[in-house]
């Protein structure tokens, strides 16, 4: 738990410092944000009402990705990432204070950019602004667990920048899947649906158990 702890402080406050990675993925949702708002003809509100759920989990996916190919950033200098493999301590904890970290800066984006969305397109999610946070909080918890150990296999390829997106879109059908449909749900009907929040649930605690056992070897690579 200290080592928990440790990692996600010292990525919390290594952002907070340069704020690389969350200005880089805020401009990047909200330019997204932007261009479907310019690209969607004026008289497209039935559209807008039946689409604007995937529409916003396509900026939070994308801006994820986004973040997490610079998640390993710090540590891959100067061999940093090796010397966190040689902490004394279980290597899944390492795993779970960089996954808690790029969670909590996801759904900062992720908030931002959905009052960004309600503006730009007229969106009410006052009304239902609790239970689409937890919606949103499910789905970053599941995209940076994957995308935690994924940054990690990446990080030391040649091509990173590359390698993470075909890794990563893949395994992220079940999280956008079942985020989208409860997103949508809620939008259009002011209703959590029971089955697309257990999927997420599931989702992300098998994304976190799996994870964590195999970042043990991943470092060693």
């Amino acid at each position: 738990m200290n080592v928990l702890l440790a990692v996600l402080w010292k990525d919390l406050i290594s952002e907070w410092r340069t704020r690389d990675r969350m200005v880089s993925m805020l401009l990047f949702s909200v330019l997204v944000v932007v261009v479907f708002h310019f690209a969607l003809p004026a008289d497209a509100s039935q559209l807008l009402q039946t689409g604007a759920a995937g529409l916003l989990w396509v900026a939070y996916v994308f801006a994820s990705i986004l973040g997490l190919n610079r998640a390993f950033a710090l540590e891959l200098e100067n061999e940093a990432l090796s010397g966190l493999a040689l902490a004394p301590a279980d290597r899944g904890w390492i795993f779970l204070g960089k996954a808690a970290a790029n969670t909590l800066l996801l759904f900062l984006v992720q908030a931002a950019t959905a009052l960004a969305f309600a503006l730009a397109f007229d969106v009410g999610l006052g009304a239902v602004a609790l239970r689409f946070a937890v919606v949103m909080a499910l789905g970053a918890l599941g995209l940076s667990s994957v995308g935690t150990l994924l940054a990690a296999v990446a990080v030391r390829t040649r091509y990173r920048e590359v390698m993470l997106p075909l890794l990563l879109l893949p395994l992220m059908i079940p999280i956008v899947l079942g985020a989208v449909r409860a997103s949508a749900a809620l939008l259009e009907h002011g209703v959590l649906p029971t089955a697309e929040l257990r999927l997420l649930v599931v989702a992300d605690v098998v994304f976190l158990i799996v994870s964590f056992v195999l970042f043990e070897y991943v470092l060693d690579e």
